[in-house]
Protein backbone atom coordinates (compact mmCIF):
# COMPACT_ATOMS: atom_id res chain seq x y z
CA UNK A 1 0.00 0.00 0.00
CA UNK A 2 1.67 3.65 -0.89
CA UNK A 3 2.45 5.66 1.44
CA UNK A 4 -0.04 8.36 1.27
CA UNK A 5 1.07 12.34 2.24
CA UNK A 6 -2.10 13.73 2.31
CA UNK A 7 -3.07 12.00 5.45
CA UNK A 8 -3.49 13.85 8.15
CA UNK A 9 -1.60 13.76 11.49
CA UNK A 10 -4.57 13.87 13.17
CA UNK A 11 -8.31 13.73 13.20
CA UNK A 12 -8.82 17.28 15.17
CA UNK A 13 -12.54 17.32 14.20
CA UNK A 14 -13.49 16.47 18.00
CA UNK A 15 -11.63 15.70 20.93
CA UNK A 16 -9.21 12.72 21.46
CA UNK A 17 -10.19 9.43 22.10
CA UNK A 18 -9.31 7.52 25.44
CA UNK A 19 -6.72 5.09 24.82
CA UNK A 20 -7.65 1.74 24.84
CA UNK A 21 -7.38 -0.48 27.91
CA UNK A 22 -5.40 -3.44 26.95
CA UNK A 23 -6.79 -5.88 29.45
CA UNK A 24 -10.34 -5.26 28.36
CA UNK A 25 -9.78 -4.87 24.86
CA UNK A 26 -8.29 -8.32 25.03
CA UNK A 27 -10.95 -9.47 26.53
CA UNK A 28 -13.40 -7.92 23.95
CA UNK A 29 -12.34 -9.38 20.86
CA UNK A 30 -12.22 -12.77 22.42
CA UNK A 31 -15.21 -12.76 22.45
CA UNK A 32 -15.91 -11.86 18.89
CA UNK A 33 -15.52 -15.26 16.89
CA UNK A 34 -12.94 -14.86 14.12
CA UNK A 35 -12.41 -18.33 13.15
CA UNK A 36 -10.33 -18.97 10.31
CA UNK A 37 -12.88 -20.32 7.58
CA UNK A 38 -9.96 -21.85 5.31
CA UNK A 39 -9.20 -24.26 8.83
CA UNK A 40 -12.70 -24.71 9.84
CA UNK A 41 -16.05 -25.25 8.23
CA UNK A 42 -18.34 -22.63 9.14
CA UNK A 43 -15.50 -20.12 10.13
CA UNK A 44 -16.91 -16.29 10.22
CA UNK A 45 -13.41 -14.76 8.99
CA UNK A 46 -12.11 -11.92 10.03
CA UNK A 47 -15.28 -9.23 8.81
CA UNK A 48 -16.68 -8.69 12.27
CA UNK A 49 -13.41 -7.92 14.28
CA UNK A 50 -12.22 -5.97 11.52
CA UNK A 51 -15.15 -3.88 11.55
CA UNK A 52 -14.75 -3.37 15.62
CA UNK A 53 -10.90 -2.52 15.49
CA UNK A 54 -11.36 -0.55 12.51
CA UNK A 55 -13.97 2.08 14.42
CA UNK A 56 -11.70 1.79 17.17
CA UNK A 57 -8.63 3.18 15.44
CA UNK A 58 -10.69 5.85 13.46
CA UNK A 59 -11.59 6.94 16.95
CA UNK A 60 -8.32 7.43 18.14
CA UNK A 61 -8.14 9.90 14.83
CA UNK A 62 -6.34 7.03 12.49
CA UNK A 63 -6.90 7.26 8.57
CA UNK A 64 -7.94 3.51 8.26
CA UNK A 65 -8.80 2.29 5.19
CA UNK A 66 -10.81 -1.64 4.89
CA UNK A 67 -9.52 -3.63 2.45
CA UNK A 68 -11.30 -6.37 1.16
CA UNK A 69 -9.11 -9.79 0.49
CA UNK A 70 -11.99 -12.50 -0.34
CA UNK A 71 -15.19 -12.18 0.29
CA UNK A 72 -15.71 -11.37 3.67
CA UNK A 73 -12.03 -11.53 4.26
CA UNK A 74 -10.45 -7.97 5.51
CA UNK A 75 -7.24 -6.30 6.42
CA UNK A 76 -7.54 -3.43 8.74
CA UNK A 77 -4.84 -0.42 7.69
CA UNK A 78 -4.43 2.98 9.44
CA UNK A 79 -1.87 5.79 9.46
CA UNK A 80 -1.29 8.53 11.59
CA UNK A 81 1.70 11.55 10.82
CA UNK A 82 3.09 11.84 7.42
CA UNK A 83 6.68 11.52 6.09
CA UNK A 84 9.49 9.23 7.98
CA UNK A 85 10.10 7.60 9.71
CA UNK A 86 7.37 5.32 9.79
CA UNK A 87 6.79 2.54 12.19
CA UNK A 88 4.71 -0.53 11.27
CA UNK A 89 2.88 -2.37 14.39
CA UNK A 90 1.23 -5.53 12.85
CA UNK A 91 -1.11 -8.27 13.96
CA UNK A 92 -3.45 -10.99 12.32
CA UNK A 93 -7.01 -11.18 13.21
CA UNK A 94 -7.87 -14.72 12.26
CA UNK A 95 -7.70 -17.54 14.82
CA UNK A 96 -8.06 -21.58 14.17
CA UNK A 97 -10.52 -23.62 15.12
CA UNK A 98 -12.62 -24.24 18.33
CA UNK A 99 -13.19 -28.19 18.15
CA UNK A 100 -11.95 -29.75 20.35
CA UNK A 101 -11.33 -26.88 23.25
CA UNK A 102 -11.86 -27.72 26.84
CA UNK A 103 -12.90 -23.91 27.63
CA UNK A 104 -15.56 -21.32 26.42
CA UNK A 105 -14.05 -20.21 23.12
CA UNK A 106 -14.92 -16.70 23.62
CA UNK A 107 -14.24 -15.90 27.13
CA UNK A 108 -17.06 -16.82 29.55
CA UNK A 109 -14.28 -18.35 31.70
CA UNK A 110 -12.29 -16.12 31.62
CA UNK A 111 -10.99 -14.91 35.10
CA UNK A 112 -9.83 -11.03 36.92
CA UNK A 113 -6.19 -12.73 36.02
CA UNK A 114 -6.72 -14.83 33.12
CA UNK A 115 -8.38 -14.33 29.41
CA UNK A 116 -9.29 -17.37 28.33
CA UNK A 117 -10.35 -18.57 24.81
CA UNK A 118 -9.16 -19.21 21.39
CA UNK A 119 -7.13 -16.16 20.14
CA UNK A 120 -6.08 -15.08 23.05
CA UNK A 121 -2.52 -15.98 23.12
CA UNK A 122 -2.63 -15.99 19.71
CA UNK A 123 -3.31 -13.32 18.95
CA UNK A 124 -6.10 -11.29 20.74
CA UNK A 125 -4.30 -10.26 23.48
CA UNK A 126 -1.44 -8.88 20.68
CA UNK A 127 -4.14 -6.94 18.83
CA UNK A 128 -5.39 -5.27 21.86
CA UNK A 129 -1.39 -4.25 22.49
CA UNK A 130 -1.40 -2.80 19.07
CA UNK A 131 -4.29 -0.86 19.97
CA UNK A 132 -3.09 0.46 23.35
CA UNK A 133 0.07 1.18 22.06
CA UNK A 134 -1.79 3.01 18.94
CA UNK A 135 -4.33 5.17 21.38
CA UNK A 136 -1.49 6.37 23.19
CA UNK A 137 0.28 7.70 20.64
CA UNK A 138 -2.67 9.37 19.14
CA UNK A 139 -2.59 11.43 22.05
CA UNK A 140 0.03 13.25 21.67
CA UNK A 141 1.98 12.38 18.66
CA UNK A 142 5.42 13.11 17.72
CA UNK A 143 7.17 12.68 14.39
CA UNK A 144 6.66 10.33 11.94
CA UNK A 145 4.27 8.12 10.46
CA UNK A 146 2.75 5.54 12.54
CA UNK A 147 1.06 2.30 10.65
CA UNK A 148 -1.15 -0.30 12.17
CA UNK A 149 -1.94 -3.19 9.93
CA UNK A 150 -4.35 -5.90 10.59
CA UNK A 151 -4.60 -9.19 8.54
CA UNK A 152 -6.45 -11.66 7.43
CA UNK A 153 -5.27 -15.33 7.35
CA UNK A 154 -2.36 -15.78 8.66
CA UNK A 155 -3.02 -18.91 10.34
CA UNK A 156 -3.44 -20.65 6.75
CA UNK A 157 -2.09 -18.99 3.86
CA UNK A 158 -1.40 -15.17 4.62
CA UNK A 159 -3.21 -14.11 2.15
CA UNK A 160 -3.36 -11.10 3.98
CA UNK A 161 -0.26 -10.19 4.82
CA UNK A 162 0.75 -10.99 1.10
CA UNK A 163 -2.00 -8.84 -0.37
CA UNK A 164 -0.29 -5.74 1.78
CA UNK A 165 3.26 -6.49 0.54
CA UNK A 166 2.35 -6.90 -3.16
CA UNK A 167 0.60 -3.25 -2.99
CA UNK A 168 3.79 -1.67 -1.90
CA UNK A 169 3.53 -1.67 2.06
CA UNK A 170 6.78 0.41 3.42
CA UNK A 171 7.89 1.09 6.89
CA UNK A 172 11.76 1.33 8.81
CA UNK A 173 10.84 -1.13 11.03
CA UNK A 174 8.47 -3.62 12.00
CA UNK A 175 6.67 -5.33 15.17
CA UNK A 176 4.45 -8.46 15.00
CA UNK A 177 2.72 -8.71 18.36
CA UNK A 178 2.87 -12.76 18.00
CA UNK A 179 3.13 -14.17 21.70
CA UNK A 180 6.89 -14.12 23.12
CA UNK A 181 5.86 -14.05 26.63
CA UNK A 182 7.61 -10.51 26.51
CA UNK A 183 10.89 -11.35 24.77
CA UNK A 184 12.16 -9.99 21.64
CA UNK A 185 12.16 -12.56 18.64
CA UNK A 186 14.33 -11.32 15.65
CA UNK A 187 14.02 -14.50 14.17
CA UNK A 188 12.31 -17.51 13.07
CA UNK A 189 12.91 -20.68 10.48
CA UNK A 190 11.05 -21.21 7.44
CA UNK A 191 9.52 -24.27 6.51
CA UNK A 192 9.02 -26.17 3.02
CA UNK A 193 6.69 -29.35 2.41
CA UNK A 194 7.54 -31.90 -0.18
CA UNK A 195 4.78 -34.92 -1.07
CA UNK A 196 6.55 -38.26 -2.34
CA UNK A 197 4.48 -40.20 -3.74
CA UNK A 198 5.43 -44.29 -4.00
CA UNK A 199 4.27 -46.70 -6.99
CA UNK A 200 4.08 -50.41 -6.60
CA UNK A 201 2.22 -53.07 -8.17
CA UNK A 202 -0.73 -54.26 -6.59
CA UNK A 203 -1.13 -57.94 -6.67
CA UNK A 204 -2.10 -60.56 -4.01
CA UNK A 205 -0.22 -61.71 -1.24
CA UNK A 206 0.92 -65.34 -2.35
CA UNK A 207 1.87 -63.52 -5.06
CA UNK A 208 5.79 -61.80 -4.70
CA UNK A 209 6.95 -62.49 -7.76
CA UNK A 210 4.38 -60.12 -9.32
CA UNK A 211 3.55 -57.19 -6.40
CA UNK A 212 6.06 -54.48 -6.19
CA UNK A 213 5.11 -53.14 -2.12
CA UNK A 214 5.05 -49.32 -2.45
CA UNK A 215 4.91 -49.11 1.73
CA UNK A 216 8.54 -50.99 2.48
CA UNK A 217 9.76 -48.51 -0.39
CA UNK A 218 8.53 -45.35 1.54
CA UNK A 219 9.94 -47.20 4.56
CA UNK A 220 13.41 -47.85 2.89
CA UNK A 221 13.23 -43.77 1.70
CA UNK A 222 12.24 -42.38 5.34
CA UNK A 223 15.54 -44.72 6.50
CA UNK A 224 17.74 -43.00 3.71
CA UNK A 225 16.29 -39.62 5.19
CA UNK A 226 18.47 -40.29 8.22
CA UNK A 227 21.78 -39.23 7.10
CA UNK A 228 20.01 -36.10 5.93
CA UNK A 229 18.87 -35.18 9.53
CA UNK A 230 23.10 -36.13 10.31
CA UNK A 231 23.99 -33.51 7.98
CA UNK A 232 21.77 -31.11 9.70
CA UNK A 233 22.33 -31.14 13.06
CA UNK A 234 26.51 -31.55 11.70
CA UNK A 235 26.20 -27.05 10.70
CA UNK A 236 27.02 -24.62 12.93
CA UNK A 237 24.17 -24.02 15.08
CA UNK A 238 21.90 -20.11 14.52
CA UNK A 239 22.65 -18.10 17.68
CA UNK A 240 18.62 -18.05 18.15
CA UNK A 241 17.14 -21.02 16.73
CA UNK A 242 19.28 -23.89 16.33
CA UNK A 243 19.48 -25.93 12.73
CA UNK A 244 17.41 -26.83 10.52
CA UNK A 245 15.03 -30.00 11.25
CA UNK A 246 13.28 -32.40 9.21
CA UNK A 247 10.63 -35.13 9.91
CA UNK A 248 7.35 -37.16 8.47
CA UNK A 249 4.27 -35.97 8.74
CA UNK A 250 1.57 -38.46 7.17
CA UNK A 251 1.86 -41.54 5.62
CA UNK A 252 -0.89 -42.84 3.46
CA UNK A 253 -1.00 -46.15 1.80
CA UNK A 254 -2.28 -50.10 1.02
CA UNK A 255 -5.93 -51.50 0.46
CA UNK A 256 -5.73 -54.46 2.69
CA UNK A 257 -3.83 -56.67 4.42
CA UNK A 258 -3.71 -58.96 1.37
CA UNK A 259 -2.69 -57.06 -1.17
CA UNK A 260 0.45 -55.61 -2.31
CA UNK A 261 0.42 -51.71 -2.01
CA UNK A 262 0.80 -49.89 -5.55
CA UNK A 263 0.60 -46.48 -3.63
CA UNK A 264 1.76 -44.69 -0.98
CA UNK A 265 2.62 -41.05 -0.35
CA UNK A 266 5.00 -39.91 2.32
CA UNK A 267 4.30 -35.65 3.32
CA UNK A 268 7.20 -34.62 4.84
CA UNK A 269 8.65 -30.89 6.34
CA UNK A 270 11.67 -29.12 6.52
CA UNK A 271 12.66 -26.40 9.00
CA UNK A 272 15.14 -24.08 7.53
CA UNK A 273 17.56 -21.97 8.60
CA UNK A 274 16.64 -18.52 7.55
CA UNK A 275 19.83 -18.30 5.34
CA UNK A 276 19.01 -21.12 3.55
CA UNK A 277 16.45 -21.62 0.75
CA UNK A 278 13.46 -23.71 1.85
CA UNK A 279 12.77 -24.77 -1.68
CA UNK A 280 16.08 -26.66 -1.64
CA UNK A 281 14.40 -29.22 0.21
CA UNK A 282 12.97 -30.65 -2.67
CA UNK A 283 16.47 -31.43 -4.35
CA UNK A 284 17.51 -32.77 -0.79
CA UNK A 285 14.62 -35.11 -1.13
CA UNK A 286 15.31 -35.81 -4.63
CA UNK A 287 18.87 -36.96 -3.81
CA UNK A 288 17.26 -39.61 -1.40
CA UNK A 289 15.37 -41.04 -3.69
CA UNK A 290 18.02 -41.52 -6.49
CA UNK A 291 20.52 -42.73 -4.27
CA UNK A 292 17.59 -45.32 -2.65
CA UNK A 293 17.05 -46.08 -6.71
CA UNK A 294 20.43 -46.77 -8.05
CA UNK A 295 20.35 -49.68 -4.77
CA UNK A 296 16.82 -51.01 -6.08
CA UNK A 297 15.73 -50.06 -9.43
CA UNK A 298 12.22 -51.31 -8.47
CA UNK A 299 11.63 -47.77 -6.61
CA UNK A 300 9.83 -45.61 -8.04
CA UNK A 301 9.07 -42.10 -6.65
CA UNK A 302 8.11 -39.05 -7.60
CA UNK A 303 8.55 -35.99 -5.32
CA UNK A 304 6.34 -32.62 -5.44
CA UNK A 305 7.33 -29.60 -3.22
CA UNK A 306 3.65 -28.47 -1.86
CA UNK A 307 4.37 -25.01 0.52
CA UNK A 308 7.34 -22.73 0.55
CA UNK A 309 7.96 -20.32 3.22
CA UNK A 310 11.12 -18.51 4.41
CA UNK A 311 12.82 -17.66 7.45
CA UNK A 312 13.22 -14.30 9.31
CA UNK A 313 16.12 -12.82 10.98
CA UNK A 314 17.12 -9.43 12.11
CA UNK A 315 20.52 -8.53 13.18
CA UNK A 316 20.27 -8.10 17.22
CA UNK A 317 21.99 -4.86 17.00
CA UNK A 318 19.29 -3.23 14.59
CA UNK A 319 16.93 -0.08 15.79
CA UNK A 320 14.21 -2.20 16.61
CA UNK A 321 15.62 -4.65 18.48
CA UNK A 322 17.68 -2.04 20.16
CA UNK A 323 14.59 0.26 21.04
CA UNK A 324 12.25 -2.54 22.42
CA UNK A 325 15.15 -3.87 24.53
CA UNK A 326 15.31 -0.30 25.74
CA UNK A 327 12.27 -0.05 26.53
CA UNK A 328 11.67 -3.20 28.21
CA UNK A 329 14.42 -2.12 30.59
CA UNK A 330 12.90 1.93 31.15
CA UNK A 331 9.71 -0.71 31.93
CA UNK A 332 11.60 -2.86 34.77
CA UNK A 333 11.84 -5.85 32.32
CA UNK A 334 14.75 -7.91 31.79
CA UNK A 335 16.25 -7.79 28.26
CA UNK A 336 15.59 -10.70 26.34
CA UNK A 337 15.97 -12.23 23.28
CA UNK A 338 14.81 -15.44 21.71
CA UNK A 339 14.44 -17.26 18.28
CA UNK A 340 10.58 -17.75 17.43
CA UNK A 341 9.95 -21.81 17.07
CA UNK A 342 6.50 -20.80 15.11
CA UNK A 343 6.07 -19.41 10.97
CA UNK A 344 4.93 -16.08 11.28
CA UNK A 345 4.05 -13.15 9.04
CA UNK A 346 7.13 -11.06 9.72
CA UNK A 347 8.94 -13.38 7.38
CA UNK A 348 7.11 -11.28 4.10
CA UNK A 349 7.90 -8.10 6.12
CA UNK A 350 11.48 -8.72 6.02
CA UNK A 351 11.51 -10.07 2.20
CA UNK A 352 9.70 -6.76 1.74
CA UNK A 353 13.04 -4.89 3.19
CA UNK A 354 11.01 -3.81 6.22
CA UNK A 355 12.97 -5.61 9.25
CA UNK A 356 10.71 -7.29 11.29
CA UNK A 357 10.18 -8.66 14.89
CA UNK A 358 8.06 -10.41 16.98
CA UNK A 359 7.19 -9.33 20.53
CA UNK A 360 4.05 -9.53 22.21
CA UNK A 361 2.30 -11.32 25.28
CA UNK A 362 1.09 -14.78 25.75
CA UNK A 363 3.19 -18.16 25.32
CA UNK A 364 3.56 -19.84 21.97
CA UNK A 365 3.12 -22.90 23.93
CA UNK A 366 -0.69 -21.58 24.79
CA UNK A 367 -1.67 -20.77 21.46
CA UNK A 368 -4.31 -23.03 19.46
CA UNK A 369 -4.34 -25.03 22.73
CA UNK A 370 -8.01 -26.32 23.56
CA UNK A 371 -7.51 -24.18 26.82
CA UNK A 372 -5.84 -21.23 25.41
CA UNK A 373 -5.29 -18.33 27.69
CA UNK A 374 -3.20 -15.25 28.56
CA UNK A 375 -2.20 -13.89 32.00
CA UNK A 376 -4.02 -10.22 32.27
CA UNK A 377 -1.00 -8.80 33.83
CA UNK A 378 1.61 -9.80 30.95
CA UNK A 379 -1.18 -8.18 28.40
CA UNK A 380 -0.77 -5.27 30.57
CA UNK A 381 3.13 -5.13 30.51
CA UNK A 382 3.43 -6.12 27.04
CA UNK A 383 0.94 -2.95 26.56
CA UNK A 384 3.39 -0.23 28.34
CA UNK A 385 6.47 -1.78 26.73
CA UNK A 386 5.21 -1.23 23.48
CA UNK A 387 3.43 2.23 23.83
CA UNK A 388 7.43 3.37 25.25
CA UNK A 389 8.93 1.54 22.21
CA UNK A 390 7.00 3.38 19.47
CA UNK A 391 7.59 6.83 21.26
CA UNK A 392 11.42 5.97 21.42
CA UNK A 393 11.61 4.21 18.28
CA UNK A 394 9.85 7.49 15.74
CA UNK A 395 12.08 9.87 18.26
CA UNK A 396 14.85 7.99 18.11
CA UNK A 397 15.44 6.82 14.13
CA UNK A 398 16.18 9.52 11.64
CA UNK A 399 13.78 10.65 9.27
CA UNK A 400 14.91 9.55 5.95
Amino acid sequence: MKENASVPRRDTSGSAAAVPDAVDWTRRLVAIPSVNPSLEGGGGGEARIGREVAACLRQMGFHVQEQTVDGERRNVVARLGVGSPRLLLNGHLDTVGVDGMTVDPFGADSTPERIVGRGAADMKSGLAVILAAAGAYASDPGRGTLVVALTCDEEHASVGMQRLVAQGLRADAAVVTEPTALAVMPAHKGFAWVEVEFRGRAAHGSRPDVGVDAIRHAAAFLQELDSLEVSLRAVDPHPLLGTGSLHAGTIHGGSAWSVYPERCVVTLERRTLPAEEPGSFLDEVQGALDRLAARDPSVDGVARLDLVRPGSDVPEDAPVVQALLAALEAEGMPRKVEGMTAWVDAAYLNEAGIPAVCFGPGSITRAHAADEWVDAREVQAAAAVLTAFVRRFLEAAPPR
